[in-house]
């Protein structure tokens, strides 16, 4: 395999997994990670490198969308980015001490619990109910956009879905995933926010908690451009595309095919790092 066809296939697998990680609030690094070390035989150090370059252009071609839309919550995404940031920087500085191996059964545990988060069901509209005190103090109720108008939603449970960011922030930093699994279970079961709501803000917020933690992988020498370059250009459009078809989509059927390809993702790694083979 020469350079341009490598380039090629890891941009298609970048496409889609932008498109998947836009659609469902997981991230597409979720994909990246183990797409680059399982097939294309990629140290997992340089896949999660790019694959936090990714993850910034994932939520800059989501975000932008949501934003326009009214979904994202920007103020409470703003203020959950302080614990995620933290984590990431940590996660970050631990993954460079932590073996190869470590690394590649810890992102396979967050893979198989990633596609069971995007089974459980949710409800796309929270029925109105006392906001949490901290949530009313820093002003983070707000409403969304239906079909029927704007819908007004309170925001519950600030310091637990505080803690439960702080975590999917070192998973970011650690994995290069994003994490946006961890932080739609915040959101959505810990705040009870509603799913959109929950999936948006999501996608505005990995980009900032990628950004956190890419500045250390940089500094380490783990970020390759050649590597970087065809994730990034195929993961931007394809951010676009899963914002666009978010707005109106039912995303059930997705969600299945998404989980079983994150649990056969987890297997075969698993496989390969018992085997050697990374």
């Amino acid at each position: 395999m020469n350079i341009l066809e490598f380039s090629l296939l890891v941009w298609l697998g970048s496409f889609s997994a932008g498109f998947v990680g836009a659609l469902t609030g997981l991230g597409g690094g979720v994909v990246i990670v183990p797409l680059l070390t399982s097939i294309f035989g990629v140290d997992i150090r340089y896949a999660v490198g790019a694959s936090l370059v990714s993850v910034i252009a994932t939520s800059l071609g989501a975000a932008s969308t949501y934003i326009k839309k009214g979904y994202a919550n920007l103020r409470l995404g703003m203020f959950l980015e302080v614990a995620t940031t933290i984590g990431a920087i940590a996660g970050a500085i631990i993954a460079t001490f932590v073996s190869v191996k470590a690394l590649t059964i810890v992102l396979a545990i967050v893979l198989i619990y990633s596609a069971y988060l995007s089974q459980r069901p949710r409800h796309e509209q929270i029925e109105d109910e006392i906001a949490d005190p901290v949530a009313d103090f820093l002003q983070l109720n707000s409403t969304y956009p239906t079909p029927e108008g704007l819908v007004p939603y309170q925001v519950h449970a600030v310091p637990a879905g505080f803690s439960v960011m702080l975590i999917a922030g070192v998973l970011s930093g650690l994995l290069g995933i994003g994490s946006g699994g961890f932080k739609v279970l915040a959101m959505d079961q810990a705040m009870r926010l509603p799913f959109k709501v929950s999936t948006t803000t999501s996608n505005f917020m990995i980009g900032v908690t990628a950004a956190a933690s890419a500045g250390v992988y940089l500094a380490r020498g783990y970020i390759d451009p050649g590597l970087s370059m065809p994730v990034m250009l195929g993961v931007l459009p394809g951010a676009f595309l899963g914002a666009k078809v978010l707005i109106g989509a039912k995303t059930q059927i997705l969600r299945i095919i998404f989980s079983l390809v994150l649990v056969v993702m987890a297997l075969k790694m698993v496989y390969n790092s018992l085997m050697g083979g990374l």
